[in-house]
Formats: structure tokens, sequence, C-alpha cells
């Protein structure tokens, strides 16, 4: 008898746990979409998870800032990194040599580290340099579980479609950490809630 409390337990919490990170997805104000070469990308942002750092995002995807924006570090089976405003803009100051050390105007964030969330395949984190609180802009879109970053970088959403055109972005040289020649970029950075 107590066994099955438990399992009921445990399905009950599990559901709810997916609702709450689902929930996000329907929320057009929470909604990111990023138009890459081959369609559309739909993130769930977290602001549950990182109210500052989705709001930063929110800000800049507003500005048009992520817009032309290049992928500039790949690595295959790892992540993609974007979101260099600041050198990664493939139309306006593209610096391949610079790109990936730049930000935004906007200020470094202070570190909104989850204990609840993981790195899986899907899930959106903040890049940064080594101090846990520079966080910026740059983001990345992780191909697969990276145990190693959980609780060292925050977590700023999930894919929820798309993520087969995210696995088509150009991938970069393992041999350079992934730097990518000729990058492929986001075409367009978009928050639900504008659209007409």
């Amino acid at each position: 008898m107590q066994i099955k409390r438990l399992a009921t337990c445990f399905v009950v919490l599990f559901g709810l746990a997916a609702a709450s990170a689902s929930a996000f997805a329907g929320d057009p104000e929470n909604t990111m979409i990023i138009t890459l070469k081959d369609g559309d990308v739909t993130i769930a942002l977290r602001p549950d998870l990182a109210p500052k750092h989705v709001e930063q995002i929110k800000k800049l995807a507003r500005q048009g800032a992520y817009d032309n924006v290049a992928f500039h570090r790949v690595i295959d089976g790892f992540m993609a990194q974007t979101g260099d405003v600041k050198f990664g803009n493939m139309k306006n100051g593209f610096n391949a040599d610079a790109v990936g050390t730049g930000g935004s105007d906007l200020p470094d964030l202070p570190a909104e580290f989850s204990t609840s969330e993981r790195y899986e395949r899907g899930v959106v984190g903040m890049a940064r340099s080594q101090n846990p609180d520079s966080a910026n802009s740059q983001f990345f879109i992780m191909f697969a579980p990276a145990p190693p970053l959980d609780g060292q970088y925050t977590i700023v959403g999930n894919v929820e479609n798309g993520m087969g055109l995210v696995d088509k972005i150009k991938k970069g040289d393992a041999a350079q950490n992934g730097v990518v020649t000729a990058p492929d970029r986001m075409v367009k950075v978009r928050i639900a809630a504008d659209d007409k």
C-alpha cells in the first residue's frame, strides 16, 4: 500500500513539474522565436528560473539586437553558441577575431543558477566568462546532455519546436574549440507576444 502511495505521489509531482515547464510555451510573452535559414525555432523562456536573464534577453530581442547574429561557436554533440551582439552581427560589424568576446550595452547579470533543472538536449543557457556574474547577451542551445554545466550556468529556456533545425546549424572546428568559419546566423529573433 505504501509503495502504491509513493508511486501515485511521484506521478502527481512529475505531472506538476512538466506542467509548469510547458506552461511557458503557451505564454506569448515568454516565447522567443528564432528564425534560422531553414525555419523557426520556438523557445519557451523560463522567468521562473532566471527572471533577470529572461528580461534582458527579451529586451535585446525587442531591440532587434539579435537579428543577423552569428552562431560563432558550435561543437557537434555539445552546443551551439550565439548572441554576441557587439561583434557577431553578420550584416553590421561582424568581427571574426573578436566574436564571442563581446556582449551588449546592457549590464552583466548576477548568476541565477538552478539546482532543480539539468542541462539536457534543447536547454538554452547563458554563456559567461570565469566570473559567474558575467552573463550578458550570449546564450547557447544544447545538442545533448552536459551534467558538468548543471548549477554552473544560468538556464533561461527550452526549445519547444524546431530542435531539428538547431541540429542543422553549421558546426565548428573541434580542434579550434568549435569556432565556425562562415557561420550560420539568427536571421531574426522576436518575442511571440509582439507578433501582429
